[in-house]
């Protein structure tokens, strides 16, 4: 090592021990008198918690009441039951529902056809992205749509919907082809 570098290092140290010397006193005064300050300051007084309010239990008792997780039903049971102590045309209530009339027509998309043993089926893509496979006779929709005929654009229902009270109408209606 040069000269130089060795004076350099050793005023360096000697500065360095010199500042860590003069922080190392015992004075401890100005914090004495800081801690006797605060320990004089009247004390105050502590609040008291808040009184707990008792809230009364309550059971719950979903039995009889409608599923909130379901969506609301727009045709009340009560006006079918109604609708079909009439006379003249009248929605079958006691046929087993198909898995195309949960959903309602506009939710539904023909999205083609298929034809097997000179039959032409036509397939339906529901709203939970499942496709279905219907043909002549076949129900689909909420408002008991009859599968009345099919061909390669379109399938053409008979819906049987309410008219006025205490009355059902026919009413034909069709699902296009989606592109």
């Amino acid at each position: 090592m040069s000269f130089r570098y060795k004076l350099f290092f050793h005023i360096k140290n000697s500065l360095c021990l010199a500042l860590l010397t003069a922080c190392g006193s015992n004075d401890f005064s100005d914090l004495n008198a800081y801690i006797l300050n605060v320990k004089a300051q009247p004390k105050d007084s502590i609040e008291l918690l808040p009184e707990i309010n008792i809230v009364e239990t309550f059971i719950f008792n979903p039995e009889g009441l409608r599923d909130p997780f379901k969506p609301i039903d727009k045709t009340p049971q009560n006006k079918l039951a109604v609708f079909t102590t009439t006379g003249g045309i009248q929605p079958d209530i006691t046929r087993r529902k198909e898995d195309l009339e949960a959903f309602p027509l506009e939710e539904l998309k023909m999205v083609g056809t298929l034809k097997m043993k000179s039959i032409l089926w036509a397939l339906v893509k529901a709203a939970d992205g499942t496709i279905h496979r219907v043909q002549i006779g076949n129900y689909m929709g909420k408002n008991f749509g009859h599968i009345i005929h099919i061909s390669i654009g379109k399938i053409e229902l008979m819906e049987i919907v309410p008219d006025k009270p205490e009355a059902w109408k026919e009413q034909q209606t069709s699902l296009k082809l989606f592109e």
